[in-house]
C-alpha cells in the first residue's frame, strides 16, 4: 500500500513533498532524465529583471561532502523567461516556483512586476541572499530590517504565495525568519548555501575566481536540519527544507524536523535522475516505518 504523499504548501496542493532547488534544475536539460511531472513542484533558476552575466570562472569547485559555487545567478532576464522558460513548463503536471533575484528593493519590485501576471507560475521564491548595493553590499538575508522591507515590497505587488529563502550565514536564523514573516512571507525555504572557500596549494591562490562561494551538498545537512527545526518552531508558516538532501531517509528527517516540503539541489547535479530514486526511497522508508501519511510526521521531533 502506497503512503499518502500529498501536502498543502501555503495553500498550494503538491502531489508529493519533493521540489527541485533553484539553480539545480533546468526544464529542458533535466527533462531528458525524468518527467518533471513526478514532482510536487519545480523551482526554476533565479531570475532578475535584466540579464545577469554571473561571476568570472572558475566558479565551481568540488570539495569533501559537497561543492562550492560562485555562479553569481547568471540568467537571461525576466523577458526571456516569459518568452521561453515559463511556456515550456505548460506541458508538465507539476507546480512551478520562480526564484526572484535583485540587488535593490527596486530591482526585486521590477522583476516581480514583470512576472506576476504569468498564470503558469504558482509561487515565487524570494532570494534574499543577494547583496544590497545601496547598503554597501550587505545581503538582505543577514539583516532583519532589510529582510522585512524587501518582503513587504514584493508582497505588495503580487498575490501569488511568496516563499522567502533564508541564508544560514547569520547568528540567529529565527530572527530573520520572524522578520520575513512580519513582512508578509507565506512560507520560508532554508537553507541557502553556507559560505566556504578552497585554496589551490600549488598556486597558493583560491580555486574560485571570487575566492569564496556557496557550500552545498551532503556535508551541510546537519546544519540544515537544525535550522529547519529551529525555524519551524519559531514561526507559523510552512517551511521548504533543503540542504544536503540526498536520500529518501533525508527527506523524512527534514519533515520530522518541521518541513512541509523538501527540495533537492546538489544531488541533482551529481545524479540527474536523483528525484526518481529519492521519490521511490521516500515511499519505501515511510512503509518501512509504518507511516501511512507523510503529514503525520511533520514536526514530530
Amino acid at each position: 500500500m502506497k503512503p499518502e504523499l500529498k501536502v498543502d504548501f501555503a495553500g498550494v496542493p503538491l502531489k508529493n513533498p519533493l521540489v527541485t532547488a533553484s539553480g539545480t534544475y533546468n526544464p529542458e536539460a533535466s527533462g531528458q532524465f525524468y518527467d518533471p511531472s513526478i514532482l510536487g513542484a519545480v523551482t526554476l533558476k533565479g531570475v532578475s529583471a535584466e540579464a545577469w552575466q554571473g561571476n568570472p570562472t572558475p566558479r565551481i569547485a568540488e570539495t569533501y561532502g559537497g561543492m562550492l559555487n560562485s555562479v553569481g545567478l547568471q540568467n537571461p532576464g525576466a523577458a526571456e523567461y516569459l518568452a521561453h522558460e515559463i511556456p515550456y513548463m505548460e506541458q508538465f503536471d507539476t507546480k512551478v516556483i520562480v526564484n526572484l533575484a535583485g540587488h535593490s528593493i527596486e530591482e526585486y519590485e521590477r522583476v516581480t512586476e514583470m512576472l506576476c501576471g504569468a498564470d503558469r507560475i504558482d509561487m515565487f521564491e524570494l532570494n534574499i541572499s543577494c547583496p544590497n548595493v545601496k547598503e554597501g553590499g550587505m545581503t538582505f538575508g543577514t539583516d532583519a530590517r532589510m529582510a522585512e522591507q524587501v518582503v513587504k515590497a514584493v508582497k505588495r505587488i503580487t498575490d501569488k504565495p511568496l516563499i522567502v529563502k533564508l541564508s544560514p550565514n547569520v547568528t540567529d536564523i529565527t530572527e530573520i525568519a520572524r522578520a520575513a514573516v512580519a513582512g508578509g512571507a507565506d512560507a520560508l525555504s532554508l537553507i541557502n548555501t553556507l559560505l566556504g572557500m578552497r585554496i589551490d596549494i600549488r598556486r597558493r591562490q583560491p580555486i574560485l575566481a571570487r575566492s569564496v562561494g556557496g557550500f552545498s551538498g551532503p556535508a551541510v545537512k546537519p546544519v540544515a536540519v537544525r535550522m529547519v527545526w529551529q525555524v519551524s518552531h519559531a514561526v507559523d508558516v510552512p517551511v521548504l527544507g533543503m540542504g544536503g538532501v540526498s536520500t529518501g531517509e533525508d527527506v523524512v528527517e527534514m519533515i520530522m524536523a518541521g518541513a512541509t516540503a523538501v527540495a533537492l539541489g546538489t544531488v541533482c547535479l551529481t545524479d540527474p535522475q536523483a528525484p526518481v530514486r529519492i521519490l521511490g526511497e521516500l515511499e519505501e522508508t515511510l512503509n518501512r516505518l509504518g507511516i501511512r501519511d507523510v503529514n503525520e510526521i511533520r514536526g514530530c521531533v
